[in-house]
């Protein structure tokens, strides 16, 4: 039985957070504001750039005055996403493994522009038969609606999609759209926040991907 897989992107198969730090104190200290620490604004990524600059500055999301801040995250982030990220480990390895018999797509809050420039300048746009990314739809993980997406577009029911990241949000995404979830532990969000989350599989590493789908893909439940 074929399953789609479906990736985060950050924390999950890259890197990125110290570019996403950069750029972040960048936008900051260009308008008059002191940087954060790493791990403060560490703690904000996961829900989108808007939400990160909320959060960053203690303004509204819909508030007018957040849009100075965003847009220079946006331009900043867009032309200096490949100074310090990487693949985590294993990341290219797996996705070798699984995309040589199961479609694999990516569901990202990061925006379009960056996520694009990210995957091809770390060899990874041709591993991914669709993207979803933010900025796409109005809304965003954890919300399913770009879960749901990517499985019309690929001609998948709800059941027979797998949702793989490293945060409450994926897993949140996958529930709420009926598809299964696997949280891998990443270097974003907190192990706690996770194991909170109740994924369906919760995985030490990447490296451990494979062996699970194909449990799941020999089990031959009704559910698949």
């Amino acid at each position: 039985m074929s399953l789609l897989v479906v990736f985060d992107l950050d924390g999950t198969l890259v890197d990125s957070r110290r570019d996403i730090v950069c750029a972040t104190n960048f936008a900051l200290t260009q308008l008059g504001r002191g940087a954060l620490p790493d791990d403060v604004v560490t703690g904000f990524i996961g829900d989108g750039a808007r939400t990160l600059m909320s959060r960053a500055t203690a303004i509204e999301e819909a508030d007018p005055s957040l849009e100075p801040y965003l847009s220079a995250f946006l331009d900043y982030y867009s032309d200096h996403a490949l100074v310090h990220s990487r693949p985590l480990p294993g990341a290219l390895a797996v996705l070798a493994t699984l995309g040589e018999g199961l479609p694999i797509a990516l569901c990202t809050n990061k925006p379009r522009r960056t996520t694009l420039r990210v995957l091809a300048g770390l060899g990874m746009r041709a591993c991914f038969t669709a993207i979803e990314a933010g900025g796409d739809r109005p809304q965003k993980k954890p919300h399913p609606a770009p879960l749901l997406a990517l499985a019309e577009r690929l001609g998948f029911s709800p059941g027979r999609v797998v949702m793989v990241g490293d945060g409450p949000q994926d897993v949140a995404c996958a529930r709420a759209a009926g598809a299964r979830s696997v949280g891998v532990l990443g270097n974003i969000a907190t192990p706690t926040a996770l194991r909170a989350a109740e994924p369906d599989a919760l995985l030490a590493n990447l490296g451990e991907l494979p062996a699970l789908l194909h449990r799941w893909r020999a089990q031959a439940t009704s559910k698949w």
